[in-house]
């Protein structure tokens, strides 16, 4: 159980260093004229809500179950 933990969360931490390499924001290349430039806002409202959500649902299933167990 504790070297399962142990490499989730080595995983975990690698995912994270590597989701930090993304592209740029689509602006300009080299040698052209300096402009100001916006970078474009990705929405994260619809599938961490769906993550938040079935989390949410699989901790009261494992909840109902373990009662059920204790009785």
């Amino acid at each position: 159980m504790y070297k399962s933990f142990l490499l989730s969360a080595a995983l975990l931490l690698m995912a994270g260093a590597v989701a930090q390499a993304q592209p740029g924001s689509g602006g300009p290349g080299p040698g052209t004229p300096v402009t100001p430039v916006t970078p474009t806002d990705v929405p994260l409202d619809g599938g961490a809500s769906l993550l938040l959500a079935s989390g949410v649902a699989l901790g009261l299933k494992k909840l109902r179950e373990r009662r059920q167990v204790a009785r």
